[in-house]
């Protein structure tokens, strides 16, 4: 990079530091982390587990971000410290391009960073991929579209959990519901609610005809134990059963498997992929209490969009990508138009252009 460019780029640099500053709530996240690591130095924090892990979380969380936050300004102070000596040594220039280019990666990260500001964004989600229509083929989308996920995820160094593996007849899921636990996790792969369409050649098919198949994805957020739901245990339905997909030792010799029907809503919720039943219920009433949860925000948003006299836009019906392999190649996202033709890498978990084009375009809108 030219000099003056260089000086160019660490001065634009340098605002973006000050306005970041003031957009990621930095004096305000340090009050409340001082707040919050006295309530952790208290003897008496973790007499209650469960609001112990969540006070732990939130501190971990915004130590990150402040983190972060000085880590951009030391960036800034080692590329100009170095932009002046280059001029008595040219290594350094080097270092100042190398420490100008960290700085611009970081607040890029940064900035998007400050796009997630819901309730739960900051938090886990829980991800579930049901074939459409397709038969068979379908199926066979749902575990590749679980398969992506996963990837993506475990690239992005989250954990993932498997709560329901239902297999497909003869190939393929009948559903996939996975636990992610990461930082802003929910609020990344809300950019995944909808349909997604695949369009090949059938693999299942021996006149070797163009398929096009569906799948629709549904992202939940993990409801803290201390956020209300109206959950009433009297109105669930436990059913123990059989698991009949992959798990631990027990799976396919004992009733570990749980289903749970919420009778007021019709809502049903199965797991089978922990060792112990005790364990699915408690992972199947987590997916319960996120799903009444979203049922009552999406009643509360019908409600206020009538009273406003706006005409509700169903996401999770929309079909929202397309994966193209026959007769070319193309990935493309219809709300955002970020495409790509390298399809492989996506279906391997390459979705980051994909997560965060439509959080650029969501922002825009």
């Amino acid at each position: 990079m030219e000099p003056k460019d260089l000086i160019r780029e660490i001065d634009k640099a340098s605002g973006r530091v000050s306005d970041a500053r003031f957009f990621l709530h930095i004096d305000d996240k340090a009050a409340e982390l001082a707040s919050l690591d006295e309530q952790i130095a208290a003897p008496d924090f973790w007499n209650d587990p469960a609001s112990a892990q969540t006070v732990s979380k939130r501190a971990s969380n915004l130590r990150s971000t402040i983190e972060d936050y000085e880590r951009a300004r030391t960036l800034l102070d080692d590329a100009r410290t170095a932009l002046e000596l280059a001029g008595e040594d040219t290594a350094f220039a080097d270092e100042a391009e190398r420490a100008c280019m960290q700085l611009i990666e970081l607040l890029d990260a940064l900035e998007v960073e400050s796009w997630f500001s819901g309730q739960f964004d900051e938090g886990d989600a829980i991800l579930t991929v049901n074939p459409g229509q397709g038969g068979l083929e379908a199926q066979d989308w749902t575990e590749m579209l679980y398969q992506m996920y996963t990837r993506y995820a475990e690239d992005k160094g989250w954990k993932v959990t498997v709560l329901d593996l239902v297999p497909g007849e003869g190939i393929g899921l009948d559903k996939a519901t996975i636990q992610i636990e990461g930082r802003y996790a929910y609020g990344m792969l809300r950019s995944e609610i909808g349909i997604h369409r695949l369009v090949r050649i059938s693999p299942t098919d021996a006149k070797k005809r163009r398929q096009t198949t569906f799948a629709s994805v549904e992202v939940l957020p993990v409801i803290a134990d201390d956020i209300e739901v109206d959950l009433n245990p009297a109105d669930v339905r436990v059913d123990v059963y059989r698991s009949s997909g992959p798990g631990g030792q027990c799976v396919n010799t004992t009733d570990s498997a749980v289903r749970l029907t919420h009778e007021p809503t019709g809502i049903v919720v199965t797991c089978q992929n922990e060792k112990s039943q005790l364990q699915n219920k408690e992972a199947a009433f987590r997916v319960l209490r996120a799903k009444l949860y979203e049922l009552e925000e999406r009643k509360r948003q019908a409600e206020l969009d009538e009273l406003r006299g706006e005409r509700m836009d169903n996401s999770f019906g929309s079909q929202i990508r397309n994966y193209v392999l026959f007769p070319y190649q193309l990935v493309k996202d219809l709300r955002s138009g970020v495409e790509t033709g390298n399809v492989d890498a996506v279906l391997g978990g390459a979705l980051e252009p994909f997560v965060i084009g439509y959080h650029t375009w969501r922002v825009s809108q």
